[in-house]
């Protein structure tokens, strides 16, 4: 059985809350869960202290019970010194021109 630290969404439609659970790596996203952990409310403002809510010394048990954390909830641990902060993946830039345009623009600039 593997266990994993994510988040279970709750709240209304458009008005996202998240639940940060642990729970069987089998078991669906806002099904079944061992024990909450926190939450996580995307609505508020970053610096807002009731953004993120950990409870340390549960996560701190189940990650030692070999719960692995989500790329997102492995940063929030990471933010609050629970964990090692994750390496951030760059992001793609959709808007960004593909290659032949690319190749056309600079050859207008040249």
């Amino acid at each position: 059985m593997g266990l994993k630290i994510r988040l279970a969404r709750a709240g209304a439609k458009k008005r996202p809350y998240y639940h940060i659970v642990v729970a069987d790596s089998r078991s669906p996203r806002d099904g079944r869960f061992i024990e909450k952990l926190g939450s996580y409310n995307p609505m508020l403002p970053a610096e807002h202290e009731d953004r993120v809510r950990l409870q340390d010394e549960r996560i701190r048990h189940w990650v030692g019970q070999g719960a692995v954390a989500t790329e997102r909830v492995a940063r929030f641990l990471g933010k609050a010194g629970l964990a090692p902060m994750p390496a951030i993946r760059e992001q793609p830039v959709k808007s960004a021109p593909k290659k032949k345009a690319q190749e056309r623009a600079g050859a207008a600039a040249s």
